[in-house]
Parts: C-alpha cells; sequence; structure tokens
C-alpha cells in the first residue's frame, strides 16, 4: 500500500481485502492492503488481529465505536498509528463489500476511490475517525453502563431458564481415544491474554502434562506457543488448516438439531472427526465434554467470563457459560488461578543442581592447593575438638 502527503491530507492507495468476519479477513491480510470490514464495535481481540496483519489503514462500513459499550478496538488501533476511517452511509449496492475485494482503490478528500478501466470512480463517502470522537464514544459507553449491564442480566437469567434442561441432560456419548479421566484439562481459547497466559502456565504444562484442548483458534494458539493441542472442539470457522492436520482429535461442534456447518469442511481435508451435539458455545461444551470424561481439574486460557468478553462476541448475554460454570463447581479454575497456587518443582531442582556445579570446581581447587588443604584440615580439627 502507498501513502503519499498531499496538503494537509493523506492519500493512501493499494488493493482492497474485505470481508464482512474481520477474523476470516486478518488471515489473508498484508500490509499493503486497504482493509474493509463491516465490524461495528470493533473489539480488542480483532484489533490485535489486524495489527499482527500489518495493517495501516481499515475502513469499516459499521460504526468502530457506537456508545453501546466501552469497546477497545478502535482505541488500540488509534494508538498504534492506524488510520481509521467509516463510511457515511451504508453502499447502495447490498454486495459492494464482496464486489470490492481485490480491486485497486485509494483514499483521498475523504472518499474511498476504485479505478475501473484506468478511471477513479466514486465508490463510499467516508469519515475520518479521529481520538477525540472515540473517547467522546467511550464516555458515552461508560455513562450507560449500568443499564447495559442490566440488560445483559436480564437476558442472561431469561435464557438460562428457558435453556437449564438442554444442560442438565449429559451430552450424547462419544468415544473419544483421548483420555480425560483423573487428568488435568486446559482448554485454550484464543481470547484476551491469551498468550501471556500460556506464557505463564508452561512450567505447569510441562510439569503436569495435562490434555491440552485448543477450541477453534485455540488450536492455533497452542501450536505458536510450541504445544500440540490433544483435542480440537469447535464449529471450525475460525481455525487454521494447518491445526485441523496437526494430528489432534477433532470433535466438530454441532446445533441441538444436528446440524454441523463446520463437518463439510473437516470432511474435505479428509480428517477423523465427531460431531457432537450441544448447547452454547464451543468453549461450552469443551468445558463440558471435559468434565463429563471426569477430568480431575479444568484449566482455562483466554475464555470468555465477563460482560464485555460477550458484548464483543456480539452476545447479548452468557446464559450458557453461566449454567455451564455452575454445573462443572470447583474443578474449573481460570489460568490466573493455577499461576497463583502451582509453585513448580523443578525450579528448586535446579537451583540445587546449579549450586552443585558451581561448589565443585570450588572443592576440587582447595583439596589440590597445599595451603588450601592444611587449611581445611586445620578447620576440620578444630570442629572436631569444639564437637566433642
Amino acid at each position: 500500500m502507498g501513502k503519499r502527503k498531499r496538503l494537509d491530507f493523506l492519500t493512501y492507495t493499494g488493493v482492497i481485502a474485505a470481508d464482512r468476519k474481520t477474523k476470516q479477513l486478518c488471515k489473508r491480510l498484508h500490509p499493503h492492503h486497504i482493509a474493509v470490514i463491516d465490524h461495528p464495535d470493533v473489539d480488542e481481540m480483532a484489533a490485535r488481529s489486524l495489527l499482527e496483519a500489518g495493517t495501516r489503514v481499515v475502513v469499516n462500513l459499521s460504526a468502530f465505536m457506537t456508545g453501546q459499550y466501552p469497546a477497545e478496538g478502535a482505541r488500540l488501533l488509534l494508538r498504534a498509528g492506524v488510520a481509521l476511517y467509516e463510511a457515511e452511509r451504508e453502499p447502495a449496492e447490498p454486495t459492494a463489500l464482496e464486489a470490492w475485494n481485490g480491486q485497486f482503490a485509494a483514499i483521498r478528500e475523504g472518499s474511498l476511490y476504485l479505478k475501473r478501466k484506468a478511471q477513479w470512480e466514486l465508490a463510499l463517502l467516508l469519515r475520518h475517525v479521529t481520538v477525540e470522537a472515540v473517547l467522546g464514544k467511550w464516555a458515552e459507553a461508560q455513562s450507560r453502563l449500568d443499564d447495559t449491564l442490566s440488560l445483559f442480566i436480564d437476558n442472561t437469567l431469561m435464557y438460562a431458564n428457558k435453556e437449564k434442561d438442554l444442560f442438565l441432560k449429559p451430552l450424547c456419548p462419544m468415544p473419544l481415544r483421548t483420555r480425560l479421566e483423573k487428568r488435568h484439562v486446559v482448554v485454550v481459547v484464543r481470547g484476551k491474554h491469551y498468550k501471556e497466559d500460556l506464557q505463564t502456565l508452561s512450567s505447569y504444562i510441562r510439569e503436569c502434562r495435562p490434555v491440552l484442548i485448543g477450541v477453534d483458534g485455540g488450536a492455533d494458539a497452542l501450536l505458536q506457543a510450541g504445544y500440540k493441542p490433544d483435542l480440537i472442539v469447535g464449529d471450525m470457522d475460525s481455525i487454521s488448516d494447518k491445526a485441523l492436520l496437526c494430528g489432534a482429535e477433532i470433535v466438530v461442534h454441532a446445533f441441538v438439531d444436528g446440524l454441523a456447518p463446520g463437518k463439510a469442511r473437516v470432511e474435505q481435508l479428509g480428517v477423523a472427526h465427531h460431531v457432537l451435539p450441544a448447547p452454547g458455545t464451543s468453549e461450552d461444551v469443551a468445558m463440558l465434554l471435559a468434565y463429563e470424561k471426569k477430568a480431575e481439574l479444568i484449566v482455562t486460557i483466554g475464555a470468555h467470563t465477563n460482560m464485555i468478553d460477550f458484548l464483543e462476541k456480539g452476545r447479548k448475554g452468557m446464559a450458557s457459560t453461566l449454567l455451564v460454570r455452575t454445573k462443572i463447581g470447583p474443578r474449573l479454575i481460570d489460568a490466573k488461578g493455577v499461576s497463583q497456587l502451582y509453585q513448580p518443582t523443578g525450579s528448586w531442582k535446579l537451583w540445587g543442581w546449579c549450586m552443585a556445579a558451581m561448589l565443585l570446581p570450588v572443592t576440587a581447587a582447595l583439596m589440590i592447593h597445599p595451603i588450601a588443604r592444611h587449611a581445611a584440615q586445620m578447620l576440620w580439627t578444630q570442629w572436631r575438638i569444639w564437637a566433642f
């Protein structure tokens, strides 16, 4: 992507990479692209994915921040120096986003232009997103946070009451080759701070050798951290082919009626798999599966646990997560809790060996040198006199 200064504004040129799902777009996004998304209230994980892809300019057909709740994405992107633009109005054609993908484009004078047949055509009027505008929306979101929380709780309790019977029933029986009974299980979700938590638990994973379950993109997170997942659970919409082909046992999460959109992708890769119809999110299913297979301890990394987490996922409540965590009870612990409770034993052994390695050459030198040997004999004689 090129960038050049013109008077008091910047002109960006490059090929458009567009997708209605930001996480899908980030898989094929490069620094030279102009990223075009349709993502209201861009969340923190989406922003981090855009930054990891190296993007320098993002056009959003929706508002980066609506003021409904304090979404972190826009602030992260602006802090990193990414240029943000919002559409003044929706495109005239409903399929414009798909049609623009791969087109050569330019942003200048507050508008998006497409180059067609050697001519520049106006495609969209834009509004430059400033830090001041985002901070204003942030203050607005903070002022209505209590109302948002009230609606979130009402929604959670309403759906919890409707769905509780589904969660009281056991999952469909499924013969796994991965043994979970009486073992520790780590469920990895590609949520906030998953990289830091994986690093924090490295000693625990190395010593206790728990079963590693990746939930969709969590499998890629494990691979990036140098681990191989034992089990992958999810609807397979945000996981790479590399992770699906890594040799892990795969469980495709299906809707309660048996419909499994992710099944076709796994079959296309020719990978053996199980299909598990179950309510709730895939991370809920992963925890329930570990619980019903009698895991001794279930540790979560990057899991969604609060209102902001779920609003960023587009969910207006957390009924399934509330029910699952209530059912699992004391077997469940967050990664940060493990890091506080677990004290690695290997570190003491390591220090012991280091001390021995340091003392060995010193002792050898004392035994060889005649003066040092004579002094050691005198000290030994004096100690015997005192002792007896």
